[in-house]
């Protein structure tokens, strides 16, 4: 059984938990943003102007003069001539995906997606076809089949938020394009993050313009909370008329549209926190590829996991490591494929090299104690 702690956020990548101060290896906070004066001071002006609550539904009279900023301020950022907010990430995946699909049509999901994109398939009442990313050649036999009446529509994350990969984007809009598909990505652990301006790995791998639909976040690199999609104004006005998770959830508070407008400044204006991080994160991974014990899959980016395979092991590991000063989020069936529970390792700007060596250090001493048990 999962269990609930009280846990308590710090600067630095550091953190609280149950009265013990340790170094967090389990953030999304990429760029070491939600703790950043900027942000908290831009929220705090915002707290005082408008309060707390939206009070309603962005459609209803929820939708702010923050919210309206925030909105132009993520088209201008993803060069496209509009955007929409959502409540969370997880709002805009279910949404978006059960609104553009119905019976009839047919979605291909990629086996590793979020829950949220999966449940966004299911509600939506298609057929719907897994595939693996590292074997298309099942995605296009499954593309040849379906019905031609319908809508074709590739759903997948950019990167991959409990193995750290990259969809193969280029290769997927190659087949979009082939089988006139809908692609859809979302870019929750790639915004902030990825590409030359921070957009996502759609903008790394040059295919923006060639993605249908690309959703992202403001709760990982950009320290906040929220979903958005950002599109023509066209794919926007339509996506207000018809997601429910959108038209039926009161809108974000103000002073988070206003953190996110600051983080959005920040992602442009200091690029060598994407820099820093990928050193960091590139030190790690390669570190860990030499313990044994223990598989680190080949990936880059700031999510490393650690496979133990064995789920008590992998919880028995956290357990010591938190111990002795490390947060690391230990994940098992069923949110990852049973036999690859692992350590999900997650490195942000705010980690230094110390840090990271530390923790290397500790982790060798668990799993020399695994090798002595036998």
């Amino acid at each position: 059984m999962r269990t609930r702690r009280t846990f308590s956020p710090l600067p630095d990548g550091r953190c609280l938990l149950e009265g013990h101060k340790l170094i967090n290896l389990s953030s999304n906070d990429y760029l070491n943003l939600a703790h950043d004066p900027r942000l908290i001071s831009a929220a705090a002006s915002a707290l005082q102007e408008m309060g707390v609550g939206a009070r309603a539904s962005a459609l209803v009279s929820g939708r702010t003069e923050w919210h309206a900023r925030l909105e132009a301020a993520l088209a201008d950022f993803e060069e496209t001539e509009a955007a929409i907010l959502f409540p969370s990430g997880y709002a805009a995946n279910l949404g978006v995906v059960s609104a553009i699909a119905s019976e009839g049509d047919t979605i291909f999901c990629d086996r590793l997606n979020h829950a949220s994109l999966v449940d966004g398939c299911r509600l939506s009442g298609a057929r719907l076809r897994v595939y693996r990313n590292g074997r298309l050649e099942r995605l296009r036999r499954e593309l040849e089949k379906a019905a031609s009446d319908g809508k074709r529509i590739i759903v997948t994350d950019s990167i991959f938020s409990m193995d750290g990969n990259q969809a193969p984007l280029i290769r997927l809009c190659e087949l979009a394009e082939e089988y006139e598909a809908i692609l859809v990505i979302d870019e929750a652990h790639g915004t902030g993050v990825w590409g030359a301006s921070g957009r996502g790995l759609a903008e790394a791998c040059g295919v923006e313009e060639r993605v249908t639909i690309r959703i992202g976040t403001l709760s990982k690199a950009l320290g906040a909370m929220g979903g958005f999609v950002t599109g023509s104004s066209g794919l926007i006005d339509w996506l207000w008329n018809r997601v429910r998770t959108q038209i039926y959830s009161t809108a974000l508070p103000p002073a988070i549209c206003a953190a996110a407008c600051a983080a959005l400044e920040i992602i442009q204006d200091e690029p060598e926190r994407r820099r820093v991080l990928f050193e960091r994160a590139e030190f790690l991974r390669n570190e860990l590829s030499q313990r044994p014990h223990v598989t680190v899959p080949p990936s880059a980016g700031p999510i490393i996991p650690v496979i133990l395979g064995d789920p008590g092991l992998t919880m028995r590991i956290a357990s010591e490591l938190k111990d002795v000063g490390f947060l690391v989020g230990a994940i098992r069936p069923p949110t990852v494929p049973e036999g690859t529970s692992r350590l999900r390792v997650s490195v942000t700007y705010a980690h230094q090299r110390d840090d990271l060596e530390r923790f290397l250090k500790a982790l060798d001493r668990s799993l020399a104690r695994i090798g002595k048990s036998g």
